[in-house]
């Protein structure tokens, strides 16, 4: 139980201080508005490393991303028997870690009266810079299969200054590949911030986009399943 529970806070964690920074940087009287990429992606790191703090500490793998379960699982580092409870972990914390900011910038929600000025579900889940499905599909692939290889030769990475190496891989990965799609490399952290979007009453809400979702959920899964096949056949078959 205390694994699960390292998921769900360190997910909600991460999740509530991502979307935050999304929010900070697109609501009108927020002293972070119109704030650049790399303002953005460098919290998204951050926001990865200290989620990864809380996970470990709870005794969990801190993996707080669906498409690192299951590219761990599927390259032999991680029980079968877990995966399905870890995600699910990480959805629910996801899910709580949307509405935080939901409650957080409600005020600057009802001051930000459309899309134009800013309030969109943007700043809650991805969405593409160019709309080609197929290429963000690709792009989101290649982007967590970086991760997730990267990932499994870190090893333990809840120890010591690891969770800070991941943030930065974050960080680099955003700032090198991530301008394309938004950078999801994490279902969970899409698809649940998306849902506080489209059921709760944000004011003066526009789309969820929901017809893109499926970029940043299959996206992710199979880029970290090529990770750690890859590094199975490296490991077993050529080295």
């Amino acid at each position: 139980m205390s694994e699960l529970l390292g998921e769900f806070f360190g997910t909600m964690v991460m999740v509530a201080l991502g979307v935050g920074t999304g929010a900070a940087v697109n609501l009108k009287k927020s002293y972070a508005k119109n704030a650049n990429w790399f303002y953005i992606i460098f919290a998204w790191g951050l926001a990865v490393t200290f989620g990864v703090y809380v996970a470990a500490n709870f005794g969990s793998k801190a993996h707080l991303n669906p498409a690192v379960t299951l590219g761990m699982a599927v390259g032999g580092y991680f029980p079968w028997d877990k995966v399905f409870t870890y995600i699910v972990a990480k959805f629910i914390g996801a899910f709580f870690g949307g509405l935080i900011p939901y409650i957080h910038y409600y005020a600057h929600f009802k001051e930000t009266k459309n899309e134009a000025e800013g309030n969109h579900v943007g700043i809650f889940a991805t969405g593409p810079a160019t709309n080609s499905p197929i290429f963000n599909f690709i792009d989101e692939t290649i982007d967590t299969f970086i991760f997730v290889f990267v990932l499994i030769h870190l090893g333990n990475f809840g120890e010591g200054l690891k969770p800070f190496i991941a943030g930065f891989l974050v960080i680099v990965i955003g700032l090198a590949l991530g301008p394309t799609t938004g950078l999801a490399m994490n279902p969970a952290r899409d698809w649940s911030p998306r849902l506080v979007y489209t059921i709760f009453p944000v004011p003066y809400k526009s789309t969820a986009n929901w017809s893109y979702a499926w970029v940043p959920m299959c996206g992710p899964l199979l880029g970290g399943v090529l990770a750690a096949l890859l590094n199975y056949s490296l490991q077993n078959y050529i080295l």
